[in-house]
């Protein structure tokens, strides 16, 4: 099937109130093209999923600085000023998470699982309000399960029916992300008909991808 489509159809699935997870790692693998989109439509009260809040003007950054974020479950926001300014204002809820737990956390919710046994944080701060569990001995953090509404995620190419190749170090969570939304959109900077890409080379299969749009093409 093919799932190309427009930023006006894409628009039209933006709501206020949205769980959006945003791939990306300080911009880098980001959908700036979707984020954009996001935010010319004026939706706010969002809940943001990602790594981090990237910078003031790139990435996810522009919809903390427009204050379209209520509430941001990343792993740091030391890049972005604002973020901090906005939780320390009690403007913005942030809720920091380990970077390998935020991606587990994902990863189980794609998995149909309920959370995951992590032993970081066990001691510290992290632990408050959570449920500890001892196995073998060892203490361990449940860490529940994060699912979103949306998934906007980026790829440096992808065929017709939605399987996606990344570029590098620019995968980073967008593949996880796919794994654990409603509804999954990709960016993606090259088109090609079924069948041209190398199955092997195939990193997202196609069956998790709702829509595409091209960046360079995108109206």
């Amino acid at each position: 099937m093919d799932k190309l489509t427009t930023i006006q159809q894409v628009s039209a699935s933006f709501q206020t109130g949205m769980t959006v997870m945003i791939g990306g790692f300080l911009a880098v693998g980001t959908p700036t093209v979707l984020v954009n989109a996001l935010l010319e439509t004026g939706v706010n009260d969002l809940t943001l999923i990602g790594n981090d809040t990237a910078f003031p003007d790139s990435g996810v950054g522009v919809l903390v600085v427009n204050k379209r974020v209520k509430k941001a479950i990343v792993s740091h926001i030391g890049t972005n000023p604002e973020t901090g300014r906005q939780m320390m204002a009690g403007e913005m809820q942030v809720d920091l998470v380990p970077q390998g737990t935020l991606a587990e956390r994902i990863r189980a919710a794609g998995a149909g699982l309920g959370g995951v046994l992590t032993p970081t944080g066990v001691g510290t701060i992290v632990e408050e309000g959570k449920q500890k569990l001892t196995v073998d001995g060892k203490e361990y953090l449940l860490e529940k399960a994060l699912k979103a509404d949306l998934a906007l995620i980026k790829a440096k190419k992808a065929d017709k029916a939605g399987n996606l190749i990344y570029n590098k170090s620019a995968r980073n969570f967008n593949p996880v992300m796919a794994l654990a939304a409603d509804l999954v959109i990709a960016e993606v900077e090259e088109l090609v008909e079924v069948g041209q890409l190398d199955p092997d080379e195939v990193m997202t299969p196609g069956i998790l991808v709702d829509k595409i749009i091209v960046s360079g093409e995108a109206k």
